[in-house]
Parts: structure tokens; sequence; C-alpha cells
């Protein structure tokens, strides 16, 4: 084991700051206990098994809650140490467990205690081990200067812009993996993988958003220059916790070295016959039972790149793809851009009644407005706060505009943008373009089961609930046939988060993943198809030529529910 923990380091935390244990979604901020069985499953792949000599490893859990990680692994090291004689004083470094709540650390003491009590310990020594393995502090903040061989647990999920200024400046200060919106829980992660031995493993049940999304990016780069990945199991669809949440969860196990057979498995529900035949593959793959898909990387992937865990079939399709293809905005004249959001569409987004002034008035498409690739003019606006290539607005050119504003000033000046830009109060948070109404443009909305894509021909500004493709390059319907085929969704459905239900996210950072063809590269003819089935919407047939443009002659399948009508 490593030298000895040194406490003595504590960050006052501000008055509810936050609260963590051992939950699945920061958002309930309340605890959320792993299943029993699935525990079992992660101490198994880290390698904390009762048939080693546990009192001579030690054991990490940065954030205990109730002990639904603790407790099975006192077991375990009780198990082992039955027949080995070991004295309390050689298991006072067995175990350290942080949380910053007192309630989680009361109670998990106790529960502690009770157990060793039940195993022959003396209450003295039941209660010194359970003061020393469970400690009351922040771990990303504590003073830990010793590794571990095991990092074990379920992170707290919380935004890092949901947490108090003072905390989320002195956590970004300490932590390169707190990029962009980031979660928590890479914070936890980054410490977690620079706190194990050169020979130890941490294994952790959270969600697998960092994987793919654009804040992943600097943890992803970590782990490819120093770290190895053993295992990686896919929660999407399971239910590993007592509670129903959603909170897309996978689980992990990585150490110290080159990432090579990487185990990556999907799970259909999580029970316990489950995890128990995947917590076999590490030494051989049970066959001839149903639902759990597994898969062997031979490698993995460099640098900051997304991991596409579909298959080792899916991802040579996809590397292939983007070897001989560019990506969408590659030309430098095709762009994807997200709507306008205000901070307040309930007074922001106004019809035909308000009484403002026209002028300042923009036609406003929204999702609910798109059926079927047809667009309905519901008659709203987004009002336009902002003069040409000039700032925002002077209120007093505007009258009827400056009333309205005055009459819901109090709800418009507790947005976070109002209070960051007094001056200018009634802004929205993004800039409204007039000009963008009349040109031609792709919609697509944030969350749907497939590539739903709409031709605008020059109506409407897109709410923040749409993205849009705007090209100078390309006939906008040729560019929305391509993008409405399997091939173009086979991009977003490699890199995209997936949801429950089966439904994926469109953000700006998948779509950009989208490689094409060049424009000039396609003929007349197929151009001329690929317009004519778009407008018809003929999914069967744009597929089809897709696959002639890509020059494929099919796809592995891949699993999406297909929304396109």
């Amino acid at each position: 084991m490593g030298s000895q923990l040194s406490i003595g380091f504590h960050v006052s935390l501000p008055p509810n700051a936050y609260r963590y244990g051992e939950r699945s979604s920061g958002e309930t901020h309340g605890v959320v206990l792993t299943k029993r069985h699935v525990v079992d499953l992660i101490l198994d792949l880290s390698g904390y098994q009762a048939g080693k000599d546990l009192s001579r490893f030690s054991l990490l859990e940065p954030s205990c809650g109730e002990g639904a990680f603790l407790l099975p692994a006192v077991e375990r090291l009780l198990t082992s140490i039955k027949n080995r004689n070991r004295n309390v004083k050689e298991l006072n470094d067995c175990f350290l467990a942080f949380d910053i709540d007192p309630g989680h650390i009361k109670t998990t003491r106790g529960k502690v205690m009770k157990l060793l009590l039940k195993h022959g310990f003396s209450i003295v020594d039941a209660g010194d081990l359970a003061s020393n393995w469970i400690i009351e502090e922040d771990f990303l903040l504590s003073n830990i200067r010793q590794t571990f061989d095991f990092v074990v647990g379920n992170p707290p999920y919380i935004r890092i812009e949901q947490l108090d200024p003072t905390l989320q400046t002195e956590y970004r200060s300490r932590f390169m993996s707190l990029f962009d919106r980031a979660d928590l829980y890479v914070a936890f992660i980054e410490r977690g993988l620079d706190l194990i031995s050169d020979t130890g493993r941490l294994t952790y049940i959270c969600a697998d958003r960092w994987i793919l999304n654009k804040y992943g990016a600097p943890l992803r780069s970590k782990i490819a220059d120093g770290f190895k990945v053993h295992s990686y199991i896919d929660l999407h669809d399971a239910s590993p916790f007592e509670s129903e949440v959603i909170a897309y969860p996978a689980v992990f196990s990585i150490g110290r070295g080159r990432s090579k057979d990487v185990k990556v498995a999907t799970l259909t529900t999580a029970s316990e016959e489950e995890c128990t035949r995947v917590s076999k593959f590490r030494i051989q793959i049970e066959k001839g039972k149903p639902k759990i898909e597994v898969h062997t990387y031979a490698d993995w992937f460099t640098g900051n790149d997304p991991w596409v865990l579909g298959s080792p079939e899916h991802l040579s399709v996809l590397r292939r793809l983007e070897s001989e293809f560019a990506p969408i905005e590659a030309d430098g004249h095709t762009k994807i851009s997200i709507g306008v959001a205000s901070g307040n569409d309930k007074i922001f987004i106004v019809g035909d009644d308000s009484g403002i002034e026209k002028n300042r008035l923009v036609p406003l498409v929204k999702r609910e407005d798109i059926t079927e690739g047809k667009i309905k003019d519901a008659k709203r606006y987004v009002i336009n706060t902002f003069e040409d290539s000039k700032g925002t607005i002077s209120l007093d050119r505007y009258p009827k505009l400056r009333a309205y504003f005055l009459k819901h000033e109090e709800l418009i000046r507790k947005r976070h943008v109002a209070k960051k830009n007094p001056n200018s109060w009634f802004r929205t948070i993004d800039r409204v373009y007039p000009e963008l109404v009349k040109r031609p443009k792709l919609l697509i909305p944030d969350i749907a089961g497939s590539n739903e894509v709409t031709f605008d021909e020059g109506r409407f500004h897109p709410h923040h609930n749409l993205y849009y493709i705007t090209s100078d390059t390309w006939d906008m319907e040729v560019l929305g046939g391509l993008l409405s085929s399997k091939v173009a969704l086979f991009f977003i459905w490699s890199y995209a988060v997936k949801m429950r239900g089966g439904y994926l996210r469109f953000q700006a950072q998948y779509l950009r993943r989208i490689h094409l063809p060049n424009s000039f590269d396609l003929s007349a003819n197929l151009q001329k198809k690929i317009k004519t089935a778009f407008q018809k919407r003929s999914f069967s047939d744009l597929d089809d030529l897709a696959l002639s443009a890509f020059n494929l002659e099919n796809l592995p399948c891949f699993d999406f529910v297909d929304t396109r009508k």
C-alpha cells in the first residue's frame, strides 16, 4: 500500500454549495443507491476479490453516501482475512471513503461498526476503524498523499455551472477535465485516475456522456496518454439503480498502461444474472446465452477522439467514410448553427396582436411548427432587441416595445443575461438576425429518433430547439436529401448520446461529425434524383441514393427509431 493519508487541508464550502453521495443524478439531489449485484460486478471488474489477501491492498471510495459500495467491500475484506490472523493496525489503511454530508458519514460509520462488531471486533476497534476509514471532507479538495490499489464508486452527477461560483473557480483551477459545460463527475474520474497505483484500477459507474461530448475531450486525452481501458459496460437500457432515474450510465475499469484488447459489453437489464455473467469476461466470454453483446477492441481510441462503441465493424466503416470524405463544414461555406434563445420565451415570443412595433418582430419557427417536413406558420414572432451591425436598441425609439418591456420588467431582469448586462437588461440571450429569415436553410430538431430534416426556403428565423444549416456550396435540397439518409444518420448514431427509447441528440457537435462527398463530385443526374426524392420525402430512395453517393454497397446494421415521415 502507499504512504499514509495526510489530512489537514480544508476548504470551507459556501452554504448550500452542493451535496453529494452515492447517487445517480445530481438533478435529483438525493441519494440513489446502486443495486447490490451491480456493486458486486464493479468490485469484481476492479479485481477487489475476497480470494486475495485484501489486507495488503487499499481501496478508495470518493463519495460514499450511505455505504452502497463501502459495505460490500468491507464484507470482502472480512472474508479475505478470516483465516489470516490480521490485527487491527494492519487494517487501518485498507479503506478511505469520503463524503461531505455529515448525515452520510454518521450513517455509514454506524453500518461499518455494526458489521465489524458482527465479525467479533471490539467496540473500540470497530469505532477506530470506522473513523479512520470514513472521512467527512471534499474528495476533490482534500490533500491525499497516497495512491490506491482500487478506486470504486458512483461519483455525483452535477453540472459545474450549478455550483457556487467560488467553488466552481476552485475546482476549475485544479482539474483540467472541468472543460466547457462539464459535469462534476469528470473531475472525480480525473482525480481518481491520478490516485491509482502503478498496478491499480479505477472502476466507476456513472453517466457516459463524457466519452462522446465536447466537454469530455480533455479527459479522453488524459486516458489515451497514460492509461489502459480494461473494460467498458453500456447500461443505457438497463436498470442498475434502486430508483428509476434517467442517467445513461456505464461501468468502466481503467488502470495504467496502454489500452489493448478492450472488452466492451452491452447489458439490457443489469439483472443479477447478467451482471454475474459479464463479470467473468475478464477470463472468458460465455457463449450461447442471449442479451449480452460483447466486442473486443484490439486497439483503443487515441488523443481526444470520441469513444465510438458500436462494434469493430461499425467503427471500421465509420473510419473508412471519415478518411474518404470531408466533414460537412470543411468547404468553409456550409455552416451549422442553433436557433435563437431569448431567456424567457413567454415574454420574447409574441403573436400578431402584441401591439409592438412591426419592425421589431421577426417571424419564428419552433420545433412544434414542423410536421412531416412541412412548416406551419403559427404567426409567432421573436422580438429583435438589436440594431443592425450595432448593439442593443434604444427603447426610447420604440415606445410600444418600451411599454411592453416595462410591463414585464421584473421577470425580464431576473434572467442571467439581464443581470450580466444591466444597461441592456431587455436584450435576448442570443442576437436575432433578421437577414437569416430570407436565407434558404435546413432545420433539424435537437432530439429525435432519426434525422428529421426540413427545408425552409426563406421564411423564418429558427428557435433554439432547432439547429439549422446554411450553405453557399450546396443546392439545399440536395444537401437535405443526403442529410435525410441512413448514411448521414450513421454518423450521428455513432457519435451522439443515446437516450432512452432509442432517441438521439442532434446537437451541432454531432452534426459536424457528418462527412460528405464534395458537391461537385456528384453527377448532375444523381443530384437531381436526390433532390426529387427529398421533395417527395421518399426515404427508401434517399437511403439507396446516398449509398451510391458515398460509394457504399451497404451499411452495418444499427438500431434507431425511424421517425422520418
